[in-house]
């Protein structure tokens, strides 16, 4: 007897660029996006008050109410307020930061919309900052790895092996293991640096993976159980207890900042690490990246 074998559809890993056509082939389609997923019809009017139907305005991204005119802005508070750059060009903009592994450079951000340089790099910051809010920050708990790295800059001569060089930015990263990462930009590697921004983002009573560095060692007595493995010593691994999956995205980050962006500001490496951060949180299911950037605005303030 011949059984069946059943073929399974793979799941995409991300929407196709027919796909993004489909969906918002004009700026008016964005538009009507936009309105539907904050306001909708049958939103109630904040000046007559009465729940009505509303109508495009032709000469500018408005709608009116059918009672009173009163006009609601759909992209007020979001990345596109005030901008003039066409809101599918938004929208595309928005698609290739969920497509990229590597991240997107305002040079090809430039060359693919057909903007200025100025507006292609004040688009990728903008969807940089709306990714951040987006992704959010959850309180970890379980098996939590931290790690810190130093990015840009450059080590100075002669000065042995060690942490840290001049000009160097540091970004501290805690990630749960199955779960989230968590980043975040920090003045030093002291404890006074440190420990706040474990105690607020690490549940006590997680395990917390570390390598030998010093500052670490308090992190018993604030509630957490530590384990360590030691670099020093040519140990990668010591049973359960590594840092590997934040060394892995630590890789990912200075790939994209060295191949990528060739050069990322401290001002703004914070932005760039929250982008692969979305990434991050997002790797179990890619193709929800861009559905979630253009339906999750701030809450409209009327």
């Amino acid at each position: 007897m011949k059984t069946k074998t059943i073929k399974r559809k793979k799941e995409k890993a991300s929407i196709t660029i027919r796909d993004f056509f489909k969906q918002f082939p004009t700026d008016q389609h964005c538009l009507e996006h936009i309105f539907t997923i904050r306001f909708g019809q049958g939103h109630a009017c904040p000046k007559c008050e009465r729940k009505a139907n509303w109508y495009k305005i032709q000469a500018e991204r408005a709608y009116s109410c059918q009672w009173c005119g009163h006009h609601l802005h759909p992209t007020v508070g979001t990345p596109f307020e005030d901008s003039r750059t066409p809101l599918q060009l938004w929208f595309y903009a928005i698609y290739l930061f969920t497509t990229s592994r590597h991240g997107v450079p305002a040079k090809e951000l430039e060359r693919q919309l057909g903007v200025t340089y100025k507006c292609a790099w004040r688009m990728g910051h903008e969807i940089r900052k709306h990714i951040t809010q987006v992704d959010g920050e959850f309180p970890l708990f379980g098996q939590v790895e931290i790690d810190e790295t130093y990015v840009g800059g450059r080590k100075p001569r002669n000065t042995g092996r060690g942490r840290g060089a001049q000009g160097k930015t540091i970004v501290f990263g805690m990630l749960e293991r199955g779960g989230q990462i968590i980043t975040k930009i920090v003045p030093d590697c002291s404890k006074a640096s440190l420990y706040p921004v474990i105690q607020e983002n690490v549940k006590q009573g997680s395990t917390v993976h570390t390598d030998e560095f010093p500052t670490y060692k308090l992190l018993k007595t604030k509630g957490y159980t530590h384990q360590v493995v030691r670099h020093g010593n040519g140990e990668y691994v010591q049973g359960s207890s590594h840092v590997n999956g934040l060394e892995s995205f630590w890789a990912r980050l200075k790939n994209s900042v060295k191949g990528t962006h060739i050069h990322v500001s401290k001002k703004h490496l914070g932005k760039y690490a929250k982008e692969f951060e979305f990434r991050y949180n997002s790797k179990a299911k890619p193709i929800s990246m861009f559905p979630s950037l253009v339906s999750t605005f701030a809450k409209p303030s009327i």
